[in-house]
């Protein structure tokens, strides 16, 4: 089998000498043989393949870890993975210019979305709950545990007012981790000891309704904001903090199902 030197490889694939030795110390693209008297590497001609994709990869921003992992599949399953991988990218920048949005526009004043925002009246209910500190990557895993496990607290009461919510205690990112309560009102205190029990007097509660393709943060960003400018409107004083109360299932819903009513009980 014919070998290049590193300096003949680096010139059939574009790729620096200092590239190829941070690909081969972190086993992208390890030399086809090292002399073991000089240390030199040498490059097999089936190998500049594997290079150039390293190389495409990194100019999509992917992290070295992922790298590693995409090219050790096969094509197909590594042209699947690739694709998944930018599907997540697309989705996060889309997040971040929705965010960049709401932040010039509140920078300059500019008037929040008209929302129809309504009230209503919640009556005395039992509560079951868990409660969790979580960053962003860690919601999911939680929800999905937490929902389990009150759905078999016992039975749940009708309406409005028995369908599950979520508080938010606070900010919940990468950076913050809440902390979030899953909340279901429930016929009964929960047989499960474990689950926090609470009795919730009747109260109203202002809201305002959202569809799926509202759902997620920063695109509720400004109907809180909404919420909390009706709240100083109309002198009334929070009972607790920000609710997402669960009107039916994301998982299925279309884009303009409504899926949520965002809340703040009042006093």
């Amino acid at each position: 089998m014919d070998l290049m030197t590193i300096g003949a490889f680096a010139e059939r694939t574009r790729l620096s000498a200092k590239a190829l030795r941070l690909y081969d110390q972190l086993g992208l693209v390890p030399p086809a043989r090292i002399d073991p008297a000089s240390g030199y590497r040498f490059y097999s001609e089936d190998q500049v393949d594997g290079a150039r994709l390293v190389a495409q990869l990194r100019r999509l921003g992917m992290p070295l870890t992922i790298i590693a992992d995409v090219v050790a599949k096969l094509p197909n399953e590594a042209a699947e993975a690739i694709g998944g991988y930018w599907a997540d990218i697309e989705s996060v920048t889309a997040e971040r210019r929705a965010l960049v949005s709401y932040i010039q526009a509140r920078l300059k004043g500019v008037d929040m979305a008209r929302y129809d925002i309504q009230i209503r009246e919640i009556p005395d209910r039992t509560l079951a709950a868990i409660t969790r500190h979580v960053h962003a990557g860690q919601t999911d895993a939680f929800f999905d545990g937490a929902f389990a496990r009150l759905r078999a607290a016992g039975p749940g009461i009708e309406g409005i007012a028995g369908c599950p919510f979520v508080v938010y205690y606070g900010e919940v990112s990468d950076d913050s981790d809440g902390p979030v309560e899953l909340c279901r009102p429930v016929a009964a205190d929960p047989a499960d000891p474990d689950l926090q029990a609470r009795l919730e007097s009747s109260h109203d509660e202002v809201f305002i309704r959202v569809a799926m393709k509202d759902i997620g943060w920063p695109a509720l960003a400004p109907a809180v904001d909404a919420l909390d400018a009706w709240v100083r409107e109309h002198r009334r004083a929070p009972a607790g903090a920000l609710r997402q109360v669960l009107i039916a299932d994301q998982r299925t819903a279309d884009p303009d199902t409504p899926v949520c009513d965002l809340s703040v009980p009042l006093r």
